[in-house]
């Protein structure tokens, strides 16, 4: 008898979304709450669509976890602010937790380590590349190390 690896009784790993959110494009990042390392996935487009295809994301790769992010400095909290009601209405229409953290200068990044992997097509690739540096960056301050939890307390 051949056993598949889809059993019914095999664990589902969740997953944290990451969220780099664009006025017209928005990049997506996965990472497993077992590896906690955090890969580029896709680009959705900002549009009436993306909130349904958001929620089949989530449904399919078993996402626990939202990390949105914001930039917190003097000249941009209009931004900042549009970002945080944006991960709100996601939080309340999918009932996921959304997490917040720093994305200052991850575009710029992005673009830096497509350049250096010999992308030629930044523009296409920027969003979910920092959506990956975003998500990365909340998994390496949150992350379980020899089984013990070490949160960092920065703001």
């Amino acid at each position: 008898m051949e056993k598949s690896i889809y059993s019914s009784n095999e664990a589902k790993i969740s997953h944290y979304l990451g969220v780099d959110f664009g006025r017209s494009k928005i990049g997506l990042a996965l990472a497993d709450d077992e590896t906690r390392m955090a890969f580029a996935h896709d680009t959705f487009q900002n549009d009436k669509d993306f909130l349904g295809k958001l929620r089949d994301l989530v449904e399919q790769k078993n996402v626990k976890t939202i990390v949105m992010g914001v930039t917190r400095y003097g000249g941009d909290e209009k931004s900042a602010d549009e970002k945080i009601e944006f991960g709100e209405m996601i939080e309340r229409e999918l009932g996921i937790a959304v997490m917040f953290q720093d994305e200052m200068f991850t575009t710029k990044m992005a673009q830096e380590n497509i350049k250096l992997r010999g992308g030629s097509n930044i523009a296409k690739d920027d969003d979910k590349e920092a959506a990956r540096i975003i998500l990365q960056s909340f998994l390496d301050r949150n992350v379980k190390s020899y089984g013990k939890n070490i949160i960092s307390h920065e703001s």
